[in-house]
């Protein structure tokens, strides 16, 4: 346990030694306005300081209190590492159900359509709730981050024990609807760290995607070894297993939002009931972002629908195949993570989403190519393959933080969870139809195999064009 905590806050070490070094790029208005927002952990002892009637529990510190090792503040340091420590651990759980999605349907009999149900249901669970849930966050980080968790880890143990589709679809449904509590918490927590140090915000939540990758690497090929040893529904019990653990570690994590007294709360309940999605789509850099990533929620689409399958066929070892390619593309997000958040920090977060995006697309739509030149060339389909799927996953890696770097600049304060919830409810409503679109191009026999992973990087393509242009 010691040795794996020391592994996450080298991650974090990684992606912010660059404090310093050379110097930062001018902060933005808004993020120098953030920046003098005065933080406090009550774990720590520390006084908190009152700002239009909303009370933290983070606290900017003087020199004394700043890490030699990271360039962190300590009071930001010691949360956030116990936040990256528990995902990680959540992250393996997830890794090991990832190869295994596609085929539990598949193991208790259902059909392309049924199991395109189950794959959609969680989304339709999390667009529902995706304000609701971020409202609730802006309230209160913790309460949202345990409950959510709690009903992530019952979810998926009563996916591992249905026996047919309805009770599937029930506990898929509760699995969106506790991710949407417990994420719409971990993002507005982690929006507050961030806003702790806003000249490391990318490499801050870089260090989160390069945990979450180190974790579904270790996972997938975990998934692989139990799906193949026993069966793909003990692999969700992998997953419960992992929630269960996050839950309680989350315990331990510090409230990052008080509110100061009685007087101040009408006020403050009206700022937030005022924030509507509708406002925020009247400005362009929202629309972008939110079209953006609906783009991109194809290649995820993809990746959970298409990909393990594809995979399975053409690798020599089956399921084991599929999961040793998920690992990698864990592996390489260890590389995509820390380098996006390096271009956050040094050529701004909407032009490092613009080159990601662009090259997420190219590996997707390269796809269908390597599999026909495999088929006929002298290097093997599942070599070409897995280039395109591992570029995929470090341009995404890429992009994770610069998405989460837009979305924090551009969120009104004091509504960070609900204004970020908007691109991430614009993006998993995506799933409520793109499995089926996808299984039915590729069940076009007219086409060739992987042509639908060649349309959802189409769709990335033209997501980040709008993105670029509003």
């Amino acid at each position: 346990m010691i040795t794996i905590k020391k592994l996450i806050f080298l991650v974090i070490l990684m992606q912010c030694s660059a404090f310093q070094s050379t110097s930062s790029r001018q902060i933005s208005k808004r993020q120098t306005n953030i920046s003098k927002k005065n933080f406090t952990l009550r774990r720590y002892g520390k006084e908190s300081r009152q700002k239009d009637g909303l009370q933290t529990n983070l606290n900017s510190v003087n020199n004394e209190e700043i890490s030699s090792i990271i360039g962190i503040p300590k009071s930001t340091a010691k949360p956030l590492g116990l936040l990256l420590f528990a995902q990680f651990i959540l992250f393996i759980g997830v890794g090991a159900v990832i190869p295994t999605i596609p085929l539990y349907g598949k193991e208790i009999g259902l059909s392309g359509a049924m199991n395109g149900i189950v794959i959609s249901a969680p989304a339709l669970a999390l667009l529902l709730l995706a304000k609701v849930s971020g409202e609730y966050a802006d309230k209160a980080r913790k309460p949202a981050m345990m409950i959510g968790m709690g009903i992530i880890a019952i979810s998926d143990l009563g996916t591992a024990l249905s026996q047919s589709i309805i009770p599937l679809v029930i506990a898929r449904l509760g699995l969106g609807a506790g991710r949407c509590i417990s994420e719409s918490g971990e993002r507005g927590i982690l929006a507050d760290f961030a806003n702790t140090i806003p000249s490391l915000r990318g490499r801050a939540l870089a260090s989160q995607q390069a945990v979450l990758a180190l974790g579904i690497a270790i996972g997938a090929p975990v998934g692989g070894f139990v799906v193949e040893s026993y069966s793909a529904r003990a692999a969700f019990l992998c997953v419960t297993a992992a929630a269960l653990i996050t839950l309680g570690l989350y315990v331990f994590l510090p409230e990052t939002i008080q509110e100061t007294n009685s007087s101040n709360r009408d006020s403050i309940e009206n700022k937030r009931e005022s924030l509507e999605w509708g406002e925020l789509l009247k400005q362009s850099e929202w629309r972008g972002l939110s079209i953006f990533m609906i783009g991109e929620k194809f290649g995820y689409a993809a990746k959970i629908a298409s990909i393990p399958l594809i995979a399975s066929q053409i690798f020599p070892n089956g399921a084991m195949g599929a999961g040793e390619l998920l690992s990698a593309a864990g592996l390489s997000g260890l590389i995509g993570a820390p380098l996006g958040g390096y271009l956050v920090d040094k050529i701004g977060s909407k032009n490092t989403l613009v080159i990601t995006g662009l090259a997420s697309g190219i590996g997707l739509i390269a796809i269908p190519f390597a599999l026909a030149a495999g088929n006929t060339g002298s290097v093997p389909a599942w070599l070409l393959f897995s280039f395109c799927v591992i570029t995929w996953s470090i341009s995404v890696a890429a992009q994770n933080p610069s998405t989460m770097a837009l979305a924090q600049e551009l969120a009104p304060e004091g509504s960070e969870a609900t204004a970020i919830a908007l691109p991430r409810a614009a993006g998993d409503s995506v799933y409520l139809f793109a499995p089926f679109l996808l299984g039915a191009i590729s069940d076009m026999a007219s086409l060739p195999n992987g042509s639908e992973c060649m349309f959802a990087g189409t769709c990335a393509i033209l997501g980040t064009a709008a993105l670029a242009i509003l």
